[in-house]
């Protein structure tokens, strides 16, 4: 149905809300029916994965199952690649960050195709063992949700920011049927920062999609069932915090590294091609990394921890070899982030999230494992498993308090509440000190679109360069003689002029203030040029620097307008301190209103 017929049917509800339903209420009815949607977006996709995975090894041999685990992968991969290239015009855009930029730079607006693009793709790519988890996809298929609701609905912009927080929530509170989680994800993770007021809508969206979840036999990815943890093992979670926080910047480093790596790489098949054996390679050797990975993550919590070696090429040890048990796990640990950005540098889609639940429950084994072996100090594995996912969580996603609280509700209660909190806060320390930015953020703070230690520089870091700029400047070509310049200036409205080239190139400015003395010597009209009058400009700004970065220059300076060209030295306008000025009062209203 067009738009513009769907804006007509809905304007008699519309106009009928407004006189009986005040907004608060109208707010909260919304953030009900954004907790259902995610929540039944979550577990269609959850549902139909597991399904679809039994569907395509219930044919395979068991002798088989490891290189059918091999090979499956780059089928997924593809998938999503084709899917993409027919359905979404070759642009796929996955994970949190892009939400953060749209909420950040584009008014809290997301394209239409994140409604089905990211399940879509997380199905084809997950379904058939892409080393990634769903939750990213999921989260921002909610956030989609959260806000075309409210395009379609007229609803404002600090609201339509909100009901995205809604949906990203809900997603992930129906994923692990964890609501308090899926509200503290979308506060610390995607909004950054909230009033008060507003937490009532996340927390109704969020239970609401943990209500469907649980009606609808989702369940959830692991459980463990605890009661109590040992006192004298607090030494060891103080450890555990640092080993977490340690792989927590290994994690982050080792993924930029290789987005770098992918993003300089050509041809969209040679990607799937690369990506997909390199990661087939990888499960072949570490079956442990095929999927999400939560499987695995079970039966350690379960106390099966032999289970690791299913059907690789150590299963014909059994669990008889120990040392061969923690090489796989310690493989997987460290492998588990090249898999995850193979899978994402081929075409696939998925998200950090529960690679690092995965490679948290991992890490956490092989450290209780070794203490149990040293002999040093007993201490029960499966806290350690849980820990290490929470510690894990705060490092790579920098949210320390949705990891206390997903680990603590998908435990059965809060036990283990205490150790949870000296972890997650001790890696989340540490890593933030190696490395001030999440997995999400730290793109976006370096390309200077958010900054969030501080409310001025966040609102600054919002604004667009090029939206900005002013190009009313008139130009002036450099063989121009004086007596064209002065005809120049008497039609202009502003006092300094760019000198371009032919190809548009910035080569100088002129300034009525530096040839005012020449303007009445007309004997010189003719033989002087602007080439003999323009000066270099105090400083040049390119369109990828920051506003920061750009108030600093205008500082430095002590500018009022300084020239912006792009990579090839091309001009395309000024950036004036007032305009930069205007542009953050007008952030500053958006965020109050």
């Amino acid at each position: 149905m067009p738009k513009s017929r769907l804006h007509r049917l809905l304007r008699p509800l519309l106009l009928w809300r407004v006189r009986h339903i005040n907004d608060r209420l109208y707010l909260i009815i919304l953030s009900i029916l954004v907790g259902v949607l995610a929540g039944l977006t979550a577990v269609v996709l959850k549902n139909s994965i597991h399904f679809s995975q039994h569907l395509i090894f219930e044919w395979v041999p068991e002798q088989y199952v490891v290189f059918a685990r091999s090979l499956y992968p780059i089928i997924g991969i593809s998938l999503s690649v084709l899917f993409t290239r027919w359905f979404l015009g070759g642009t796929l855009s996955r994970g949190i960050t892009p939400i953060i930029y749209n909420i950040s730079r584009q008014g809290s607006i997301i394209p239409r195709s994140k409604l089905y693009s990211q399940i879509v793709t997380a199905f084809f790519t997950v379904t058939f063992g892409g080393s990634a988890g769903t939750e990213a996809p999921i989260s921002v298929t909610g956030a989609a949700i959260g806000s075309n609701m409210a395009r379609l609905l007229h609803i404002g912009r600090r609201e339509r920011r909100l009901l995205v927080g809604c949906g990203a929530a809900a997603g992930v509170a129906a994923i692990f049927n964890s609501p308090i989680a899926g509200v503290l994800f979308a506060v610390e993770a995607i909004l950054s920062e909230l009033s008060a007021p507003f937490f009532i809508p996340l927390l109704i969206s969020s239970a609401t999609a943990t209500v469907v979840s649980k009606a609808l036999y989702a369940g959830q990815p692991f459980v463990l069932i605890t009661t109590s943890w040992p006192v004298e093992a607090l030494p060891y979670y103080l450890m555990l915090a640092l080993f977490t926080a340690l792989l927590s910047v290994y994690m982050i480093r080792v993924y930029f590294m290789a987005d770098k790596f992918w993003e300089k790489q050509t041809g969209t098949f040679r990607k799937v091609l690369l990506g997909g054996t390199l990661l087939g390679i990888l499960v072949f050797i570490f079956p442990p990394l095929y999927g999400e990975g939560y499987e695995m993550v079970q039966f350690l919590l379960n106390g099966h921890p032999e289970r690791i070696a299913d059907g690789s090429l150590f299963s014909v040890y059994g669990d008889q070899s120990v040392w061969l048990l923690l090489a796989v796990a310690i493989g997987s640990v460290l492998f588990k982030v090249f898999a995850t950005t193979f899978t994402f540098g081929a075409g696939g889609n998925g998200g950090m999230f529960g690679s690092s639940l995965f490679v948290g429950a991992m890490a956490g084994f092989v450290y209780a494992r070794f203490l149990n072996l040293s002999g040093v100090h007993p201490v029960p594995e499966v806290h350690f498993i849980a820990l290490g996912m929470a510690g894990m969580l705060a490092g790579v996603v920098h949210a320390p308090l949705s990891a206390i609280f997903l680990i603590a509700e998908i435990t059965g209660g809060y036990a283990l509440f205490v150790p949870l909190m000296v972890v997650t806060s001790c890696s989340y320390l540490v890593a933030k000190y190696f490395e001030p930015y999440s997995v999400y953020t730290r793109k976006l703070v370096k390309q200077g679109v958010v900054m969030h230690q501080d409310r001025d520089q966040g609102l600054l870091s919002q604004l667009d360069l090029r939206a900005l700029l002013q190009t009313d400047f008139i130009p002036v070509h450099p063989d121009d003689t004086l007596g064209e310049l002065v005809n120049v200036f008497r039609h202009a409205t502003r006092n300094t002029f760019p000198v371009l080239d032919k190809d548009s190139h910035l080569l100088g400015i002129v300034s009525l203030d530096s040839v005012r003395d020449a303007l009445f010597d007309d004997e010189h009209y003719t033989t002087t040029h602007v080439h003999e009058l323009m000066r270099e400009p105090a400083a040049t700004i390119h369109a990828t620097d920051s506003i920061l970065d750009t108030l600093h220059l205008l500082e430095d300076h002590d500018a009022y307008a300084l020239p912006v060209i792009n990579a090839d030295g091309r001009y395309l306008g000024f950036i004036l301190r007032t305009s930069i000025l205007a542009g953050y009062r007008r952030q500053l209203l958006r965020e109050v209103q």
